[in-house]
């Protein structure tokens, strides 16, 4: 009866909202005053006008029927589901397939259309520098090159300056790697806190020096260390000018590999540490040694409130032709921006390290000085004064201090050279450019051109393109990725306790030891951004330093979140004890070392039950499959309401042919909460109708090996067959190649025709000159050849209810390809992971390459940090490793009919190198050192799982790729899929106890659904004053720009979209928004006064930071 009241009830939602939207469009066009001039009589431009109005009639009707197409299909299923009897089984179908049967619920997703129209074109003015078409202009000719000389001759009048003097900021400055050919710990040791201790002492005998720190991470640590007296010393420092503290992130963070939440985090926990202890805003950007520039960065630094930027490291054929053509000073926009938001930047040149400096080498140095500023638009000119570690010692401070001073005075005291040189901060520089050029700090000075795109892929000499250390050492990219996700997770778990164990007076019994776990991890994290860290080109003893980090943060969050987890579910809040000699919940899984794999935990099942905790980390409600471990197959899975679950049963692998005795894989299907938490219960059971075991093929092709068998599962051994074979789902059906077990082609079954999808695996070798591939260069001996294995390859086939999968295992990986069948997310998409290890390889690299019957046209996308997709195109005049860039988080090819894109959950090089092609460089090892300061090359391999997720979409009618700007989007499905890839469930074990336990329910700690394109990037609690937890916490959402041309159908999302606009204080469950103010990126900048309205509105793209206090 209530499921009939509820279609009737839809039904009429269907007829009212198409009644109600014919009324809007008739309004629409009846209302137009252009109808009513002119009386009967119509001019052209007014047929042109009711021409368009037609055209917008049309569109609305066609938007409308979309809008109600949704509705009607929510209404069948719901109808559907009425009429059958309550938790059906999954079944076989007639060909032997698994057949799930839908939700007993309906799923609802609607996109409103003014969302649409974001992705479909660009913003503004188009900017008169275009990275692609710069880079698809230049020659990249290399003439007159040489090691560090890409320059061209420079000629001058003295009288350029007659009616405007040069000015000249000299800026020293210490670059220091927290980590890189030595340990952190080891750098401040040995150099880095002599160079702040010097640097106190200096700057206090001079008023007229200065000086630029940028690494915080180094700051606090020395901060820690030196007395009360010096700390003054420093306040009055940077107070008055002569210290600066540039970018204030807690590194100079690489990047390519990074991802955007990573970026965001170290910033934050750099300015927030430099607001506690300095009092210190930082107004500039200093990034002098990242290997490449990400246009993200610009987009972040201006967020937080910084205006200007300086890059070094930029192709030098490009910084050649920028300083020809004037445009080394430019505006540096998003490609979807439109006049606003643009950061001023400045492309540095270096300049002659000299120590020894005299009054008669004045000449020459001012030579250098003139002749530099011809390259830019303004006659204000940036020097930097320094580089790794320098100023180590108290000597160089004399030496370098003393002598400029004495050439800045000997210029300076003659008025007919026309130049007036000084020491100088960055924001110094960059106040007094303002100043000539007649504009306001972070406007755009006149003629300054305007930039969009980024800065990869670079090279400092020749062909010599840093594009190896986007895959270097991906085991512990993988690392850092796992620990992001972490660190997210249980800030947000722990925000949420806070929030309720304060509201329940209970705040005395809760862990103080979490928040300094929390921040501890959030230094961790930050540290490894550094652009020598998550790079994989430091030294063998600091990766393990690196490692060992990671790993202790990412224990201690588990712990975060197992201790927020247990306060969170329990039904009686007055029995929450904490003890940490008996935790309440197991971990899900633990590491032996910082370079081990998981080894995920086995639930032991005894006669009572066993419960299961289990986190999702998503802002939105997702139905994924669970797996969990147990000791016995008879097992039974109750929901938290004690309804029993289907599930289905499969062996645990040890190897293709070995099964690991006495553990088993239980994998049930749940729909969890958004931000929430669920209950599950296990109970040791006989074989029931919920409990389906798994069937397994395992082709040998030959090979003389014993298969384990065992009882509850049918294994079927196939000694030599070559015929290909398929696993299929509800959605689609993936073909095999019965010879080598890897993909071959995926048909969806709305579709006649097959889509080829061949997975390919090969290797690359280096050259035999002098130059040869190391951790930072790339530098193949050609094109990569196909993998040849010694034997041919085990294949096991895996078959069930929720899921199966094919197994390959070749001597150097093995590869899995597994395929859900769920509705929604986990359904429309292949899960995709190799196990690597290519330990015994002598300079060579394993990749895998993706081919498609997709008419790419040589052009592909790549994703810049998580946050934003950038139009790549294979250029032919380049060698093939300058057409590899990076990728965080995913890459695509398409045609004007599909789009074919590879998610990845760890950052690697990709590249498309042939028509319909994608491809990844899994891993490296290489013997020798590049010749990049390392010394040494990359021979300290793990064993590295590396995962990935495979999704084919198709445009729907009507849609077009949008070829007239370099600005692409995935679709909202695709960011879904990225986020379920990279934010799985955790599955925390309640520890055994005596009966009767505590009560246990779920947690689901939002009121109201947040739109499908937003995403909470963080809830962060802040520190106070004393470093202990705050009320306050940061909460950072981002919306997300997505393509509404790709189909939409079937997707099992239960969220729409809003136009940007979210209830803010109707969000939280059982928690009152107490305080809400918008602040810039990083906190530091109030937005807005503190308002009584918790409506807010986000601009597709954009990221909107606030300062909250819940209770």
């Amino acid at each position: 009866m209530k499921l009939k009241k509820q279609v009737t009830v839809c039904g009429a939602v269907t007829f009212c909202v198409a009644v109600f939207s014919l009324y809007l469009m008739l309004d629409r066009v009846q209302r137009d005053p252009s109808r009513h001039q002119n009386g009967g009589n119509f001019p052209r431009s007014q047929i042109s006008v009711l021409q368009n109005r037609i055209e917008q009639l049309e569109q609305l009707l066609e938007e409308n029927h979309e809008i109600i197409s949704h509705i009607k299909d929510s209404v069948l299923e719901l109808t559907a589901n009425a009429e059958g009897p309550p938790a059906l089984l999954p079944y076989h179908t007639a060909n032997g397939s698994w057949a799930v049967l839908p939700e007993p619920r309906p799923s609802f997703f609607s996109i409103s259309p003014q969302d649409c129209q974001f992705a479909l074109g660009g913003r503004g003015q188009k900017p008169e520098l275009q990275m692609l078409t710069v880079s698809e202009e230049l020659p990249f000719d290399n003439v007159e090159g040489g090691v560090w000389r890409q320059g061209f001759d420079i000629s001058y009048s003295p009288n350029d300056w007659d009616t405007e003097d040069l000015q000249v900021f000299v800026v020293p400055h210490s670059h220091n790697d927290p980590g890189w050919i030595k340990t952190f710990d080891k750098y401040y040791t040995e150099q880095t806190q002599h160079i702040l201790n010097s640097m106190v002492a200096k700057l206090q005998e001079n008023p007229k020096r200065r000086f630029l720190w940028a690494e915080v991470s180094f700051f606090a640590k020395w901060w820690d260390n030196i007395s009360a007296q010096k700390r003054e010393a420093v306040r009055r420092l940077v107070g008055n000018g002569q210290l600066e503290i540039a970018t204030g992130g807690w590194v100079m963070p690489d990047e390519a590999n990074s991802h955007y939440f990573a970026l965001i985090d170290q910033l934050i926990e750099g300015h927030q540490w430099l607001e506690r202890n300095l009092g210190a805003t930082p107004r500039s950007a200093w990034a002098v040694d990242p290997f490449g520039h990400s246009s993200t960065m610009p987009y972040l630094l201006r967020r937080a409130n910084l205006t200007s930027m300086l890059i070094q490291r930029v192709h030098y054929a490009i910084k050649k032709y920028f300083a020809a053509t004037l445009s080394l000073e430019f505006m540096w926009r998003q490609t979807w921006e439109g006049l606003t938001h643009r950061v001023a930047l400045i492309l540095t040149l270096r300049l002659c390290w000299a120590c020894h400096l005299s009054c008669s080498r004045a000449a020459l140095l001012l030579d250098q000085y003139r002749k530099k500023s011809r390259l830019f638009r303004s006659n204000v000119l940036l020097v930097p004064l320094g580089d790794d570690f320098r100023y180590d010692k108290p000597q160089e401070w004399d030496a370098q201090l003393f002598n400029y001073q004495r050439l800045f005075d000997f210029l300076n005291s003659k008025p007919e050279l026309h130049v007036q040189a000084r020491f100088g901060t960055l924001s110094e520089y960059f106040d007094a450019l303002y100043k000539r050029t007649g504009v306001e700090p972070g406007a755009r000075p006149p003629e300054f051109p305007v930039l969009s795109g980024d800065f990869f892929s670079y090279a400092d000499r020749e062909d010599h393109y840093w594009t190896g250390y986007y895959t270097s050492r991906p085991f512990y990219k993988s690392l850092d990725r796992v620990l992001e996700a972490h660190l997210r997770g249980a800030e947000i778990l722990y925000s949420l306790a806070m929030a309720h164990v304060r509201r329940s007076g209970l705040a005395d019994k809760y862990p103080l030891s979490d928040f300094a776990f929390l921040t501890k991890a959030r230094q961790t994290l930050g540290l490894f951004q550094h652009h020598d860290a998550i790079t994989g080109t430091a030294k063998e003893a600091v990766v393990i330093d690196y490692g060992v980090r990671l790993l202790r943060s990412l224990v201690s969050l588990k712990q975060v979140i197992i201790n927020a987890a247990h306060y969170l579910v329990l039904g009686d809040k007055e029995t929450y004890h904490f003890d940490p000699m008996a935790p309440f919940l197991q971990m899900d899984e633990k590491r032996v070392s910082h370079d081990a794999l998981p080894e995920r935990t086995v639930i032991q099942l005894e006669s009572s039950p066993r419960f299961v905790v289990l986190f999702n980390p998503l802002e939105q409600e997702r139905l994924s499959m669970v797996s969990l471990l147990v000791n016995s197959p008879r097992v039974r899975v109750l929901s938290e309401e004690g309804q029993p679950l289907s599930v289905q049963i499969s062996a645990h692998w040890r190897s293709a042919t070995d099964v690991v005795p006495d553990v088993y894989q239980v994998s049930v299907p749940i729909r969890l909460p958004a931000l929430g938490l669920s209950v599950l219960q296990l109970q040791p059971s006989a074989d029931g109708p919920h409990t389906l075991p798994s069937s397994v093929r395992v082709y040998l092709h030959g090979l003389k090996l014993s298969v384990s068998r065992h009882g509850t599962f049918p294994v079927r051994i196939i000694d030599s067959s070559t015929r290909d074979f398929a696993i299929s789902n509800r959605y689609m059906q993936v073909w095999f190649s019965g010879l080598t077990g890897l993909l071959k082609s995926i048909r969806k079954v709305d579709e006649e025709q097959e889509q080829q999808v061949q997975m390919q695996f090969l290797v690359y070798g280096t050259r035999s000159s002098k130059d040869k591939s190391g951790a930072y260069l790339f530098l193949p001996d050609g094109e990569a050849k196909p993998y040849v294995p010694k034997n041919p390859p085990v294949v096991r086939v895996t078959e069930g209810p929720f899921f199966s999968e094919v197994a390959a295992y070749y001597e150097h990986f093995h590869q899995v390809i597994r395929l859900y069948n769920l509705p929604g997310v986990e359904g429309l998409s292949l899960d995709v992971s190799f196990l690597v290890d290519i330990r015994d390889y002598v300079n060579k690299e394993l990749a895998v390459r993706i081919h498609t019957d997709i008419d790419s046209q040589g052009t592909f996308f790549t994703d810049l940090n998580g946050f934003q997709v950038q139009l790549r195109r294979y250029l032919k005049k380049l060698p093939l490793q300058a057409n590899f860039y990076p990728m965080p988080v995913m890459a695509y090819i398409q045609d004007t009919q599909k789009r074919c894109t590879l998610h990845t959950a760890q950052a690697l090089g990709v590249s498309s190198l042939s028509n319909g092609q994608l491809e990844v460089i899994l891993d490296r090892r290489l013997m020798q050192d590049d010749n990049r300061g390392l010394g040494q090359g990359l021979k300290d391999n793990k064993i590295t799982r590396n995962h990935f997720r495979l999704l084919l979409e198709r445009r729907t009618v009507g849609s077009e790729v949008q070829d007239d700007h370099s600005t692409s989007y995935p679709s909202l499905l695709s960011h879904l899929t990225s986020m379920y890839l990279n934010t799985p469930p955790l599955v925390l074990p309640v520890a055994k106890r005596q009966l009767p336990g505590p009560s246990l329910r779920s947690f689901r700690p939002l009121a109201s659904i947040l739109p499908c394109d937003f995403h909470l990037l963080n809830l962060r609690t802040l520190a106070a004053e004393d470093t202990s937890p705050s009320a306050d916490a940061a909460l950072i959402l981002h919306r997300k720009g997505f393509d509404c041309g790709l189909e939409a159908k079937n997707l099992g999302f239960n969220c729409s979209t809003s136009q940007g606009k979210v209830a803010l204080g109707s969000l939280f469950h059982g928690l009152d928004v107490e305080f809400l103010q918008p602040t810039s990126l990083t906190l530091l900048y109030p937005l807005a006064s503190p308002s009584n309205s918790t409506d807010i509105s986000v601009e597709p793209m954009e990221i909107a930071t606030f300062r909250l206090r819940l209770g």
